[in-house]
């Protein structure tokens, strides 16, 4: 184990509902193939996250269905869990933001802002709806982009450009809620001084060489224009405001985006109080030689960018106004922002409410989580928007993973099980088992810089290209034909057992589950790939009961280097590693993906 610390920082999923397989396109496989890489190198890997549970969306949906807005976050708590548990994200800690710690670790990071003179009181408009009189949080108003023109701007921000907006900017603004035009009236929030962090964030950013390009672009070009941000709402479901007047108040909150961020903080904070040694975070916060990878979709890159880093800035009191660091002692910035595009579905854009989505619970149900998790490294969203469709998908796993890798490791196997039993003992090689295995043992190299990198499609298609050698070398050695030289045939044999091992490892990352399969196909035993539990904790401060998820992952015996093989380890016959799917299935999940918007 080196002495590298990672933090893998791993958006927060909304628990307004399920999620569905573009929402974890994004921040989900490629934050835990990351991460895997990371430990199978040796580096210390802390990867949190947990369920955003505050804001009005909730609230919305626990009007609707007449309960609080707890109950619903409790619920797609639970299912979120076990979504992500079943794709087998390696998480160190998934916990939520309706935890105590999490409310103390927002309000230290506000109030840090506040003494460094960071955050600001100031009156504003607030969006009222005039038949209920209840506030309209910017999220549900929507109109016409002032700068690009685009219709079905919110009241944050355009999608359509990028740019951060206020209600009161949208030209025919309206209620998403009831369509209604809102009332602005006079309100008194608290800002977070954004134009004070130009400097120091371009100064950042100009370090941030090695990002995406559109991830690093789109930052910058967010400097021209900062403006001070709402870091309150009126809103009675979300972290109280630590001020006298304001803590008691039933209306009024820190605004969900700026209490999601901290998330990150709050949530290593927490695994390191579970862990029994509560400072044990700071190595991964703190040190100067840690990095921090944060992993989303597009649609969030302002907040990881600009936001959070302006948030971290001003708590360690880096920005124009100067200032000490909070309690907690300076924080470090992200090492990268690590943002996907979007994915979308047979040519439409992902929608729960026009129900053209298919939510990780469903898929898991009916297809193996590692057919998923490959499809979103090799074909994903990693930097343009992809589309996901039912024949893509069907060809990836017939094509790629079946005929090919499944198919190496299961000839290799059963013809070494078939004629010796054992992992054979070879005798000289030759030029061409030498070039099979340098090509093997090399990739470790290759694969591995691109997944340091965060490039993980072309990592992906790499190591199956490893795998193509691997099963054009069986195939040229033909080994079934060499049944009067054994001595040969085994030295066939076991070159291509030890590129099976070799293969395995690089693919680890991406799957798992069957990485587990293969580690066991080849004699091995104990874990080799390690999945995460959900585990039933109750809050550490509070006593209120809450699955997470976490994991035992230093025991794993996965390495990311070529291991040995060993001649006489006994072979068994071996099963599949991968189901082959029947051309039916587009068929069928297009009449259910019409059946299911028909019937919306």
């Amino acid at each position: 184990m080196s002495d590298r610390h990672i933090l893998t920082a791993v958006a927060w999923p909304y628990a307004n509902g399920p999620r569905h397989i573009g929402h974890v396109s994004g921040f989900g496989v490629p934050s835990d193939v990351f991460s895997r890489y990371q430990r199978m190198a040796g580096n210390k890997v802390l990867m949190v996250s947990g369920t955003d549970e505050h804001g009005t969306p909730i609230t919305v949906a626990a009007d609707a269905e007449g309960v609080s807005p707890r109950e619903i976050a409790d619920r797609n708590n639970r299912i979120i869990v076990g979504d992500l548990a079943g794709l087998g994200m390696t998480y160190d800690l998934f916990t939520r933001t309706t935890t105590a710690n999490h409310a103390a670790v927002s309000q230290e990071i506000f109030l840090g802002l506040l003494k460094n003179g960071y955050v600001f009181p100031k009156t504003t408009l607030g969006a009222i709806s005039p038949s209920t009189g209840r506030t309209l949080p910017d999220r549900y108003i929507e109109g016409t982009c002032p700068i690009c023109g685009f219709d079905g701007a919110r009241g944050d921000q355009c999608d359509n450009c990028g740019n951060q907006l206020d209600p009161i900017d949208l030209i025919n603004p309206r209620s998403r809620i009831n369509g209604e035009t809102p009332k602005f009236v006079e309100e008194e929030h608290y800002f977070l001084d954004l134009p004070a962090f130009t400097r120091a964030l371009g100064d950042w950013l100009g370090t941030r060489k090695s990002w995406r390009p559109n991830v690093l672009n789109f930052s910058v070009n967010l400097l021209d224009d900062l403006k001070p941000r709402s870091y309150t709402r009126d809103i009675d479901w979300g972290v109280p405001v630590p001020l006298d007047g304001w803590r008691d108040r039933p209306d009024k909150r820190i605004y969900v985006w700026f209490d999601a961020v901290v998330g990150y903080l709050s949530a290593s904070i927490e695994w390191a109080r579970r862990s029994g040694d509560p400072e044990a975070w700071r190595q991964w916060w703190q040190a100067p030689d840690s990095d921090a990878y944060y992993f989303m979709g597009k649609d969030n890159i302002v907040f990881h960018s600009e936001i959070w880093p302006a948030q971290l800035l001003g708590y360690n009191g880096e920005g124009d106004k100067g200032g000490t660091p909070g309690s907690l002692g300076r924080l470090n910035l992200p090492t990268e922002v690590v943002s996907s595009e979007f994915l979308t579905m047979e040519g439409r854009k992902f929608s729960s409410s026009r129900q053209v989505v298919i939510y990780v619970r469903d898929f898991l149900a009916r297809y193996d989580a590692d057919a998923l998790r490959y499809f979103i490294a090799a074909a994903g969203p990693e930097n343009q928007d992809t589309d996901f469709t039912w024949a893509e998908f069907l060809r990836r796993n017939n094509d790629e993973l079946v005929a090919g890798w499944g198919n190496l490791v299961n000839r290799t196997v059963s013809m070494a099980a078939k004629n010796v039993g054992a992992v054979p003992t070879p005798g000289e090689l030759t030029e061409a088992d030498r070039a099979l295995l340098a090509t093997t043992s090399s990739a470790f190299d290759t694969v591995g810089d691109l997944l340091g990198r965060n490039r993980q499609r072309h990592a992906a298609s790499e190591a199956m290209r490893v795998v193509g050698e691997a099963n054009k070398y069986l195939s040229d050695q033909a080994p079934w034909k060499l049944k009067e030289e054994p001595a040969r045939r085994d030295t066939v044999l076991f070159t291509a057992l030890q590129a099976v091992s070799d293969c395995n490892a690089l693919l680890s990352p991406f799957l798992p589950h069957s990485a587990q399969k293969v580690h066991e196909l080849l004699g091995g035993t104990g874990v080799w790939s390690p999945e995460p539990r959900i585990e039933e904790v109750t809050d550490l401060d509070d006593g209120s009961p809450y699955p997470v998820i976490t994991g035992d992952y230093d025991a794993a015996q996965a390495v990311w280097a070529s291991r040995p093989i060993e001649a006489g380890v006994p072979l068994a016959a071996p099963t599949p590693v991968f189901k082959k799917l029947d051309e039916s299935i587009v068929e069928e999940e297009l009449r259910r993906l019409e059946e299911d918007g028909d019937s919306e």
